[in-house]
């Protein structure tokens, strides 16, 4: 059995030359359900509250995809597939004195693993689109999940 780590530190991260803050990127875990529709798989902060996706600082020796695809399993225990990012939000570093710019990717979870390097610091939960809508306090990923919604209607309309 391999034993997972964390990344830590910041002496990899990427910077944004135009808002000095760190580059974030993070994925929305999915799956499709048997009715079509779509359910998600959100986080809790490390001090165990709130509802967000997981996310992290884009590091200089990968991908943005390989990047998305390492927060989701360090944070959240999922495996999977990313599709096209889903676009790019500025947000405030609750922090530090910063703005972050944060892309996000779909990631269709093709694997959860019992035991991943931040499990004993967050909660992962499986929940419905109405449900995060209503309760992630991060209205960038809000308008992410949104997009991620109507990139999923436009794909099912087209079957």
């Amino acid at each position: 059995m391999a034993v997972l780590v964390a990344r830590q530190g910041r002496e990899l991260q990427r910077y944004s030359p135009r808002t000095g803050g760190r580059i974030v990127v993070g994925c929305i875990p999915y799956v499709v359900r048997d009715d079509g529709e779509l359910e998600v798989l959100v986080i809790s902060s490390q001090k165990g509250n709130g509802m967000m996706f997981p996310k992290g600082g884009w590091e200089v020796d990968e991908s943005m995809d390989d990047a998305a695809r390492r927060e989701a399993l360090e944070e959240a225990g999922v495996r999977g597939e990313t599709g096209g990012v889903l676009g790019l939000w500025h947000y405030q570093s609750r922090r530090y004195q910063k703005t972050y710019e944060g892309y996000m990717f779909p990631l269709r979870v093709t694997d959860e693993v019992k035991q991943w390097p931040e499990m004993a610091s967050r909660k992962r939960t499986w929940a419905t689109v109405q449900q995060v809508m209503e309760g992630c306090q991060h209205a960038w990923m809000r308008e992410a999940l949104q997009q991620l919604v109507d990139r999923h209607a436009k794909l099912q309309s087209a079957l």
